[in-house]
């Protein structure tokens, strides 16, 4: 995997700036070195999949959620599939009140369009603008911002990460734990041992919470939910939906209209 040394965005202090917005990308074959800032920062992939790790685990991102990283963390970034980023940089001044140690967030659509304005300002917008007001509403958008229900813990174990990107790539309700053993080489056994050891996860509990982002992801794309079904592996919406629900606590309709 090819190395890429990190953007330098991070390392500057400017409390006139409180907030710095990255436009940018990264290639799933490309691994971001790890590094700390002492800005805090909300990575974000507009498109594709990003996971993220710092020593207190890794996360596994789609677009509809994003990850807090405090100030001065060690992590590093690498994408599931090519990955299109917009990420948040918080000036050290503003971090009172916000998470002190990393965690998954949902983006509202507010939220997200915040971020891919801001990721355009560059680093010279003027105390007094528009830029600086927009900024001004998102840190007040930061501040209310929850830990996601469908937190999505990686691993670092290569075989199953092996196992968790061919998931990812073809997300399926009824692709058992056999399937996807073999598809690395590995026994069920081990593939099962090594869900529970790096994610505290079962493999079925794992699956079920990738169904639930993939399903997220795609009714926010204004998928239709009975396609959504079909494509997630489930024979019918109804089964779908009862899943959803006892999972979330709401059907997909609720679901994607609090979360706006």
């Amino acid at each position: 995997m090819d190395k890429r040394l990190p953007s330098q965005i991070g390392q500057r202090i400017d409390p006139l700036r409180p907030i710095i917005g990255l436009r940018g990308s990264l290639a799933a074959d490309v691994d971001m070195d790890p590094h700390s800032h002492p800005r805090g920062q909300l990575a974000y992939a507009a498109e594709g999949i990003i996971r993220v790790y710092t020593d207190e685990g890794a996360w596994v991102v789609p677009p509809s959620q994003a990850v807090w990283i405090p100030g001065n963390t060690l992590h590093r970034t690498t994408a599931e599939v090519n990955a299109e980023l917009r990420h948040l940089f918080v000036d050290p001044d503003f971090l009172s009140g916000l998470p002190n140690q990393c965690s998954v967030v949902d983006v509202s659509p507010l939220l997200r369009e915040l971020i891919m304005r801001v990721a355009d300002f560059g680093i010279h917008y003027s105390a007094d603008s528009p830029a600086s007001r927009i900024c001004a509403v998102i840190l007040d958008e930061l501040q209310a911002l929850k830990a996601s229900l469908l937190y999505l813990p990686g691993a670092q174990d290569r075989r199953l990460l092996r196992v968790m990107k061919a998931m990812i790539a073809k997300p399926n309700a009824e692709l058992g734990l056999n399937h996807w053993a073999a598809t690395v080489g590995a026994s069920e056994r081990t593939i099962s041992r090594l869900f529970t050891r790096e994610t505290g996860m079962s493999f079925q509990q794992w699956r079920k919470q990738l169904i639930l982002q993939e399903a997220v992801d795609r009714l926010g794309s204004g998928r239709a939910v009975i396609d959504i079904a079909l494509e997630l592996g489930y024979r019918s919406p109804s089964a779908f939906v009862a899943m959803f629900r006892k999972s979330l606590g709401k059907p997909p309709g609720q679901y994607l209209k609090e979360l706006s």
